[in-house]
């Protein structure tokens, strides 16, 4: 192998790795999927990945050439569709379709993309995710309305962050701060009979890390132990941020509109579960960036996971109804995976989504400061750390039962 080869395979690793890294991908995949490439372009490779820096050893067969690129980088957000689009153009590579070089130019192409939904459109499906959780608590109509209503102004707020770096800084507190302080005004001038604190969850629910929490408990559990480490922190501290914001703001707000008396609105009937599984699935479509291809994909996963979940709790508790959950989902996204050809986890973020760890996270650390709840549930914290536990199993026991025909 020539020197200039060299350089053109290590390059196309290198912008590979960043553009996965990028779009989401945990570690253990990522360096599974890097070494495949590597290996089929007759190179020896090592790869160390974790949600801030990225590693690359990469060397010939008999070390004529080595090179090795470190680099820092920020936490990768779901871009599923340009994961899609990643993957589809790897494949081709790898089956002789495309060359290095039109490899090369394509992983560009697809890098300067722009969002293919518009921002009136994220606008909507924020709104309609927010109101979607709320209607799957089985709260109220009056809890949905707000929800949806306030995930608007957290939309607007995650705009202004993209022209401001100091809103950047700042922008889970704050999101928290606004939705708790315009839930109480609604609250003491407009409607009394609204959980507030449910409410301000549900407006919030984009930001709550239930599934990045979910992503580091399988790094961990795949020996990835910097990697995993590091996202368990990440999330963490997100988790914090937002709390502390919705505990400030619901402070601010008590003190500035006062206290109303909570007047008990009508639950919403059972059947909601299932109209908020569609709303929240569709609406995770467009700010996950999911293709349209893709999309009756992810919505089948959420009903399966839900309906897997519901039906195994009738027979056992809810921590082995996630884990069943997450077994089916791990299943259906491997089957899509062999299928499609596409990355199973374009289909299992919905699933996982669904089943909703991040937001019992959030209620057990409300429990655990606040000594309430704003929704009945017993033995919070327990239930939490079964829940990830379960997922991460439901997701191994998956795997061996139907093995995924790619890495990703």
């Amino acid at each position: 192998m020539n020197t200039a080869t060299f350089t053109q395979k290590r390059k196309l690793i290198v912008k590979l790795g960043k553009m996965l890294h990028k779009y989401g991908t945990p570690a253990y995949r990522l360096e599974a999927h890097l070494m495949e490439v590597a290996t089929h372009l007759d190179l020896k490779s090592a790869f160390v990945m974790s949600p801030t820096s990225v590693t690359f050893v990469i060397w010939s067969e008999g070390h004529e050439d080595e090179y090795t690129h470190v680099a820092r980088v920020e936490p990768g957000d779901h871009d599923l569709g340009s994961l899609a689009d990643t993957d589809d153009v790897v494949s081709r590579m790898l089956t002789g379709e495309l060359s290095i070089d039109e490899a090369d130019t394509c992983l560009d192409n697809i890098s300067e993309q722009l969002n293919p939904y518009s921002k009136a459109l994220t606008c909507l499906a924020f709104s309609i995710s927010g109101a979607a959780f709320a209607m799957l608590m089985g709260t109220s109509w009056n809890d949905v309305l707000w929800s949806g209503l306030f995930s608007v102004l957290v939309f607007l707020f995650v705009v202004w962050s993209a022209r401001s770096k100091r809103v950047t800084h700042m922008l889970e507190p704050l999101v928290a701060i606004v939705a708790a302080l315009g839930a109480c005004a609604i609250s003491s001038y407009v409607d009394p009979s609204i959980n507030i604190r449910l409410v301000v969850l549900s407006s919030i629910i984009v930001f709550i890390p239930g599934l990045a929490l979910a992503l580091a408990f399988a790094e961990l559990s795949a020996r990835h132990l910097v990697s995993g480490t590091a996202r368990v922190m990440d999330a963490l501290m997100l988790l914090f941020k937002l709390y502390f914001g919705a505990f400030l703001g619901i402070s601010l707000g008590f003190a500035l509109f006062g206290i109303t008396d909570f007047v008990q609105p009508e639950p919403l009937p059972k059947w909601t579960a299932w109209l908020a599984i569609l709303l929240l699935c569709t609406s995770l479509i467009v700010i996950f960036r999911t293709k349209l291809k893709h999309a009756s994909w992810s919505i089948a996963s959420g009903f399966i996971a839900y309906a897997a979940s519901i039906s195994a709790a009738v027979y056992f508790d809810y921590s082995i109804g996630a884990f069943v959950g997450a077994f089916a989902v791990g299943v259906f996204s491997n089957f899509f995976n062999r299928m499609v050809n596409a990355p199973a986890s374009i289909v299992a973020m919905q699933g996982l989504i669904v089943l909703v760890p991040g937001s019992k996270t959030y209620i057990g650390l409300n429990s655990l400061i606040e000594g309430q709840s704003f929704i009945h549930a017993d033995h919070i914290g327990q239930q939490t750390f079964l829940i990830f536990m379960s997922l991460v199993a439901g997701l191994i026991f998956a795997n061996v039962a139907l093995p995924p025909k790619k890495s990703l």
